[in-house]
């Protein structure tokens, strides 16, 4: 899975599970300042990234992420583990 593709299924995500504009997605983006996402919102963010990858997010990779492209290099992670 290409980065491309790894940010339009994130942009995805972002919009079913918690509304956000799909244009407010950029790999500069900050998950928690920018979009308003919570640490609870963060669990589950982790969850949907669970199932897109079929691999257990370790909550010390995750603990770290704070932007889009963040999220994008954690995916990339679990793809090739």
């Amino acid at each position: 899975m290409s980065e491309a593709e790894i940010l339009d299924r994130l942009r995805q995500i972002l919009h079913d599970s918690f509304g956000i504009e799909p244009a407010r997605v950029v790999p500069e983006t900050h998950l928690f300042e920018e979009l308003d996402l919570d640490s609870i919102d963060a669990v589950d963010l982790a969850i949907k990234l669970q199932e897109l990858t079929g691999r257990r997010i370790k909550p010390e990779e995750f603990r770290n992420v704070r932007t889009v492209a963040d999220v994008i290099v954690a995916v990339e992670s679990l793809l090739k583990s």
